[in-house]
């Protein structure tokens, strides 16, 4: 499903969370959403579930507004981090409801992963610990096959084995049945491998949207003496910089790795969490 973000703002009185956000989501991936903590994330992930209307400018799902559109939000299905379900219901209700929810909803898929992740079907939600309302979450987010999928820090309360299963899940399923899934996380290091594209958001900004094999293959690393390293770099675009003695180590984005690699110096990847924090953290700006 072809998503459209056009001039997209979002103000709670007089804050602002989105601020005229554009861009577009064509294909169905696995995409990161990551930025930091009042970045607008899910804001913005709210918008397009179509829990909520816009302040100004559009957020289009193959070319309809998802806001009250039960239609539309029957192909949308949203993960959040907490409060995903009422605390009464019992989990085989939940299942219950989900299933005549959503149109594309694999029963048979919610039964085995309720059985994999040790969930009894007659515990209330209230009764479950954190972790196994995480579970519950990424269940039906799973089962729900609903062609854009959204989790919001799906995994709280997960054990390190737990959080693999889902990851494993999650492309396991993404390659049986390709949709949009969009993923928005802290653990960074943990899931970067998922990515297919990233968009980054600052300050309810895009800040970044980007093939992450692209990223990737364009963020470097590189150290040496600090008057090379400046000659080198005059025309580059440096995101962060320090200094030890007389030697200084930059990280360059949109740069050619055989050029660096042509010029002597010595290079390193750098990690796709590093690369946000290099890239959102004002105090390390380099002061050109």
């Amino acid at each position: 499903m072809k998503i459209e973000v056009i001039n997209l703002s979002k103000r709670y009185g007089k804050k602002t969370a989105l601020q005229n956000l554009n861009f577009l989501i064509e294909e169905p991936k696995i995409y990161g959403l990551l930025g930091k903590n009042g970045a607008g994330k899910t804001t913005f992930m709210e918008l397009l579930s179509g829990l909520m209307r816009a302040s100004s400018g559009e957020l289009l799902v193959d070319g309809v507004t998802p806001f009250d559109n039960q239609r539309m939000m029957e192909n949308i299905c949203f993960v959040g981090e907490a409060n995903n379900f009422k605390k009464e219901l019992k989990v085989k209700h939940v299942l219950n409801i989900n299933r005549l929810f959503y149109p594309t909803w694999d029963h048979s898929l919610a039964e085995e992963l309720i059985a994999n992740f040790n969930l009894d079907m007659d515990t209330k939600v209230k009764a479950l610990s954190k972790g196994m309302e995480s579970a519950l979450g990424i269940v039906v987010g799973l089962a729900s096959k609903a062609a854009i999928t959204i989790f919001d820090e799906p995994y709280i309360g997960l054990d390190a084995s737990s959080r693999s299963y889902f990851y494993e899940l999650l492309i396991e399923h993404y390659d049986k049945y390709p949709r949009t899934i969009i993923l928005s996380t802290h653990l960074i290091d943990e899931v970067s491998a998922l990515f297919e594209e990233v968009i980054i958001l600052e300050n309810g900004q895009l800040l970044l949207k980007e093939e992450a094999e692209t990223l990737r293959e364009s963020c470097f690393s590189i150290s040496g003496e600090r008057q090379k390293i400046n000659n080198f770099t005059a025309e580059k675009k440096v995101i962060y910089q320090k200094d030890f003695m007389n030697e200084r180590t930059v990280v360059l984005l949109e740069e050619d790795r055989t050029t660096i690699e042509n010029a002597g110096f010595s290079i390193h990847t750098v990690s796709l969490q590093d690369l946000i924090v290099y890239l959102t953290d004002k105090k390390r700006e380099v002061k050109q």
